[in-house]
């Protein structure tokens, strides 16, 4: 009776194994391009373990394929049908995306070109401007300086598919004097505000810009923004320094 136990449990893990094994056929059916049916344009071409997409900002990502279901990054898409020429998957959305192999040798051109591009400022934006409190005259400034620091971001692109986008951080440099005598000047990067904004968003945001909105008994007060890139999440971050270079950071909304 042991035996046959031992017997059957080796056998249901042999079962297992077959079952999230990888369906090499079905991977080597989708080398190619693909044009989605109703648009007609370019979805993505698969070369080896990749998929590439024709944006240029995307990253190219691995993917698999296990029983009746298409692995890309962190998401999964049930495979509906597939042949040599169709590819027919549901999306994030449970819509049907169809597929059809292409047959011209120039869609590959859309493919030859340098690796994903950033998404980033070219150049340095510099703002300043004086302010008076107390008697005192106050000058600031604000230089908002792009980075190699690279951001990925996951959106969904026309067929519901997640890619991967890759943008440039920027480091915000603050600057103040009273007269001649500069008071504070230091770079400001996003890590600085861990505390104030959630991790995950953290890792997807950008920090965007830095606004002088006033100066009080307290020192000055600029808005720190943290966006996730071509979104509408935003966080919007007090950045308080005070006269002695104190710097206070405070969650006014997102």
């Amino acid at each position: 009776m042991l035996l046959v136990t031992i017997a059957s449990c080796k056998r249901n893990s042999d079962v297992a194994v077959i079952s999230t094994s990888e369906d090499r056929q079905a991977k080597e059916l989708l080398q190619g391009v693909w044009i989605e049916d109703e648009t007609e344009e370019i979805s993505f071409r698969v070369k080896g373990d990749s998929i590439f997409f024709p944006d240029s900002t995307s990253l190219p990502a691995y993917f698999r394929i296990v029983a009746d279901s298409f692995y890309l990054g962190g998401a999964s898409y049930l495979i509906e049908k597939q042949s040599p020429h169709l590819f027919w998957f549901r999306n994030q959305t449970g819509d049907v995306v169809k597929l059809s192999k292409s047959d011209d040798p120039d869609d590959e051109l859309d493919f030859q070109r340098q690796p994903a591009m950033p998404i980033t400022l070219n150049e340095v934006v510099k703002t300043d401007s004086v302010v008076m409190f107390g008697g005192q005259r106050y000058h600031w400034y604000v230089a908002v300086n792009p980075t190699r620091y690279k951001v990925q971001k996951t959106s969904y692109n026309d067929d519901g598919v997640g890619v991967e986008n890759v943008y440039y951080d920027n480091i915000i440099n603050i600057s103040l004097f009273k007269g001649a005598e500069k008071l504070f000047s230091r770079d400001f990067r996003k890590q600085m505000y861990i505390k104030n904004v959630p991790p995950r968003f953290l890792d997807q945001a950008i920090l965007g810009n830095m606004q002088f909105d006033h100066i009080d008994a307290r020192g000055f007060h600029f808005n720190a923004t943290l966006c996730i890139p071509d979104g509408a999440s935003c966080y919007l971050i007090e950045t308080l320094i005070s006269f002695n270079g104190e710097v206070v950071y405070k969650l006014l909304e997102y």
